[in-house]
């Protein structure tokens, strides 16, 4: 039976028991990705490293967005 992991995304709790990345998991959502810097688990997370990075258990995303403006 697959293990479900819970984790948080911009504080919302969601689940999977599928082995999901970080770039997997954004562009599930549609985010633009020029747009926006990735926390994970209270640390900016490169880009670069975005595919090699799996869901675990409890792990805490947020999705900080870039805004113009003047």
């Amino acid at each position: 039976m697959p293990k479900i992991k819970n984790f948080f995304l911009n504080g919302q709790k969601y689940s999977t028991q599928h082995n999901i990345t970080l770039f997997e998991l954004i562009t599930y959502f549609n985010y633009n990705l020029s747009l926006f810097v990735l926390e994970y688990n209270n640390s900016i997370c490169n880009k670069t490293d975005w595919k090699n990075i799996f869901i675990s258990k409890n792990d805490k995303i947020e999705i900080i967005t870039i805004v113009g403006g003047g």
